[in-house]
Order: structure tokens, then C-alpha cells, then sequence
């Protein structure tokens, strides 16, 4: 066989050895989008590291080897691709951060798509867990990368959502109470109406309860995205307190109060 023929055979091999990892990929990304299963997307990811460092290598041996027909010493080529690997791995240590942070997030099963989840102070669903970035989607629903070497620390949300309650005290008069109810659920409409991205469901109106000491408070639910309970501290409680001042000249401020429920 001579020095061409060599060449070709080296090549042809290398070439179908590509398209068959690339065919295998594209019917993993259909079936994963079929499927829609986060544990095969975490599969398809690594898979996707080894087809890399599979063709890289692929393609290297095969240069190799048709350098050495043409009578290049193949220790020349390695000592020197050595070398020039040393000098990109020094000028990409970011990417090698991405990899291994990746890798981890992966391997340490952490996170999955789907998840609801806040990391390096963004919140959102988890879309994409890649070896350089992790993709989420925010309550916008803009996508916003995140490289995995930046992630320091990872809240997850196994609800999807945080659970808020407002708890508002109302008065003993009747015909007080009765308009506080009425206001209180026109306040609400209005909140729903200014901030409906901080909410994962519309928020629900418990109606009229009484404390273990016989108060009685109007008490709403809602669930809303991580670190988007601003709008409740604030808007929503000022207007309810106005609103209710209006009606009796001493409620007092107290008198309503936003928990949050972590579990």
C-alpha cells in the first residue's frame, strides 16, 4: 500500500468514525426532547465531553500517522503537540474551570432539569446543565447562562416556588371589617395586576381566620419566585395598611405582617 493510498484509508476511517458519533448524539438529543428527561440530558452532556476528547484524539492520531508516512518522526510530533497543548491550557484555565465545575454539577447530581433553583444569585428553572455553562430560565423568561465556574453555592426549591403568607389583622367593628375584606381583595387584583412575574400561581384568598387567642385576620397565600418578595414587603402591604387606616384612623401598621414558609 503506498504513502496515498495510506493517507486515504486513514482519513476514511477518521471521517466514518465521525459520523457515526454525530448521528448517535443527534438521535440522543431528539429522544432526550421526546422523553424531556433530565437524567438522560446529564448522560448526553458527558456523552458529548467523551465524543470530543474521542475525536480530538481521532484526529490526532490520524495526522500523526500521516505526517509519519511522509517521514516525520512521530516523538517530534508528540513532544511538540505537547508543548502547544501546555501553552492553550495555560491560556484557557477558565475553560478547564467550566469543565471540572461542570463535571461535578453533573456527577453530584445536585441539580436537574427542571428544577427550580437560585445560583450565584440568579433564580430560575433549571434548562441546560453543559460543561461550560448552566442555563436557566428566569421569571421573564429570558435564558440566562451561567459559567459553571462561577457557581459558588446552589439553592434549590424541590416546590418549584416559595410559599408567602400576609396576614392581615382586622377590626372588631362589623361594618369595619366587612369593607376591610372587600378593600383587601381589591388590593390583591391590583398587586396581581402590577407584578405578574413574581408569581408561580395566581395567590389565593383564604378569607376570614381567627388566631388561637380569638383575633380574627384575613389570610392570603401565595407562591411566588425565589428572591421576588419584594413587591409583597412593600406595595402590597403599604397599600392594605393606607387602605385600612382609611377605614378605621387606628389600625396600626403591625397589624399586617408577610411570613415566608421555607418548607
Amino acid at each position: 500500500m503506498n504513502h496515498l493510498q495510506t493517507v486515504i484509508l486513514i482519513l476514511a476511517i477518521a471521517f466514518t468514525v465521525h459520523l457515526i458519533v454525530l448521528g448517535v448524539e443527534r438521535f440522543g438529543k431528539k429522544y432526550i426532547s421526546a422523553k424531556r428527561s433530565a437524567s438522560l440530558a446529564k448522560t448526553i452532556t458527558v456523552a458529548g465531553l467523551i465524543k470530543s476528547v474521542t475525536m480530538f484524539s481521532l484526529y490526532f492520531g490520524s495526522l500523526g500517522f500521516i505526517l509519519s508516512e511522509f517521514g516525520v518522526s512521530l516523538t517530534a510530533y508528540l513532544a511538540s503537540a505537547s508543548i502547544l497543548g501546555l501553552a492553550i491550557g495555560f491560556g484557557s484555565q477558565g475553560l478547564v474551570q467550566d469543565l471540572v465545575a461542570g463535571l461535578t454539577l453533573i456527577f453530584a447530581d445536585l441539580i436537574d432539569v427542571g428544577d427550580t433553583v437560585e445560583i450565584s444569585g440568579q433564580s430560575g428553572i433549571v434548562k441546560k446543565i453543559g460543561m461550560r455553562f448552566t442555563v436557566l430560565e428566569n421569571s421573564l423568561g429570558s435564558l440566562v447562562a451561567i459559567p459553571n465556574r462561577t457557581i459558588s453555592n446552589v439553592i434549590s426549591y424541590p416546590r418549584g416556588y416559595i410559599r408567602c403568607f400576609a396576614d392581615i389583622m382586622l377590626s372588631k367593628d362589623v361594618e369595619h371589617k366587612t369593607k376591610m375584606e372587600k378593600v383587601a381583595e381589591l388590593v390583591l387584583k391590583d398587586i396581581e395586576d402590577q407584578f405578574p412575574g413574581i408569581f408561580r400561581a395566581p395567590p389565593e384568598f383564604m378569607g376570614c381566620q381567627k388566631s388561637p387567642s380569638g383575633k380574627e385576620f384575613l389570610r392570603i397565600k401565595f407562591r411566588i419566585w425565589p428572591g421576588r418578595g419584594s413587591p409583597l414587603e412593600t406595595v402590597f402591604k403599604q397599600e392594605i395598611i393606607q387602605n385600612f387606616k382609611a377605614i378605621d384612623p387606628n389600625y396600626s401598621d403591625w397589624m399586617v405582617s408577610v411570613n415566608y414558609e421555607v418548607a
